[in-house]
């Protein structure tokens, strides 16, 4: 059964550019940038602390005091009295916290939630385990975000070899990696045209540093161009596979916000815009250990089948891509045409900050639903664990 009364405020959201790793964000708290560049927006659009009952942090990457969660970004806000849930699922992150938000607001739980992710994978922290059972009364350490990239404990795989797994089990070359890999990179290209007119319908400029430091970040950072001939030249990323590093993403650092609301906030908080989003249905699913990028295609089916559609019914694709192998797989599998996925950017060519990825991924969604006119998009996305996240939204207005 599809949710009936959770929606999406349109245009009353944002993402920061994303910056590559080591870029402009590094050494910004990324719980306070978030803080800073979402009160601007709000401020802007002119939305009151009071529009809100309730918040949902989102972030992967431990900071200082993150701790304190999501009543800490209220705080930062100036939405006192107002808190709500810390979510951390890994690229995941962004999808359960709507998801999470949308039953809460379809329930009458709550009237209005304000969902803000953030994450900085640059300069990461470097965690140490007290053990005085261990050797010599030594512990262990762990720097989050690289040793969770390079070891899943239960699959006892890295991120990339899931990759690898799925293009030698499915016959994936890397040719047809390449391949997708230029489409992607076309598609962001069209983002970029008209002086970035599709990214300046959300992006928001991020102010860094103080004084006569400070500078204006108001664009992604840090991509590289992608050709045929650039693509041909690089190795593999590990001995004998077929992923290179132009044909999977990067680490990087953003945020990102969304409101979400019933349908009579909707109506108050977009702006005076006839343009209505609602979120039908969320899906997830977990597949066998060392095939992260199938899950996509079973957590769409699941969330299509719960708002009552099929593939179909259809009109805009949109997934989180950490290898161009998702896409060829999920393109295979579903038989949705590969030009018909991923329009205006994917994190494939922006990035891949994971708390705010997939909050970025589904406001391009909205946004080009809302170009044409209208109609039904699925995102869908892979997350650690062989499991994945997916959302379906319908445009109307």
């Amino acid at each position: 059964m599809p949710l009936s009364n959770a929606y999406l405020a349109y245009g009353s959201w944002w993402s920061s550019p994303f910056c590559r790793w080591q870029g402009s964000f590094a050494s910004e708290h990324s719980m306070k940038l978030a803080a800073a560049t979402g009160k601007a927006v709000l401020e802007r659009k002119e939305i009151p602390a009071t529009a809100f009952d309730g918040l949902v942090l989102g972030i992967s990457v431990h900071q200082q005091h993150s701790f304190y969660g999501a009543p800490w970004m209220a705080g930062m806000m100036g939405l006192e009295g107002v808190t709500g849930a810390t979510v951390s699922q890994a690229c995941a992150t962004s999808a359960r916290m709507l998801a999470g938000a949308a039953l809460e607001v379809e329930t009458g739980y709550r009237n209005s939630l304000l969902a803000i992710a953030c994450d900085r994978t640059s300069n990461g922290p470097h965690v140490y385990y007290p053990n005085p059972g261990g050797p010599g009364g030594k512990g262990t350490h762990e720097d989050p975000v690289w040793d969770n990239f390079g070891l899943d404990p239960h699959a006892r795989n890295a991120m990339s070899e899931t990759g690898e797994n799925v293009a030698k089990r499915d016959g994936i070359s890397r040719e047809e990696q390449d391949e997708i890999t230029l489409l992607r990179a076309s598609q962001y290209e069209a983002s970029l045209a008209e002086d970035r007119a599709f990214q300046k319908r959300y992006m928001a400029s991020v102010t860094v540093g103080r004084g006569r430091r400070a500078k204006v970040i108001d664009a992604d950072e840090g991509i590289f161009p992608i050709t045929a001939e650039g693509l041909a030249k690089l190795r593999p990323a590990t001995e004998g596979g077929t992923i290179t590093f132009g044909s999977q993403t990067h680490p990087a650092d953003a945020n990102a916000g969304m409101i979400v609301c019933n349908a009579a906030r909707a109506a108050e908080l977009s702006g005076g815009s006839p343009v209505r989003v609602q979120l039908l249905s969320y899906g997830e699913a977990r597949v066998e250990a060392g095939y992260m990028p199938t899950a996509t295609v079973p957590a769409a089916m699941d969330a299509l089948k719960r708002a009552d559609l099929s593939i179909d019914d259809v009109d805009v694709f949109k997934t989180h891509n950490p290898f161009a192998v998702n896409d060829v797989y999920f393109c295979r599998t579903t038989g949705v045409a590969p030009e018909r996925v991923n329009n205006y950017g994917s994190p494939l060519v922006y990035g891949h900050p994971q708390g705010p990825m997939g909050l970025r991924v589904v406001i391009e969604l909205c946004e080009e639903l809302q170009l044409r006119g209208g109609g039904v998009g699925l995102f869908t996305g892979c997350a650690a664990g062989d499991s994945a996240m997916a959302l379906v939204v319908r445009v109307t207005g």
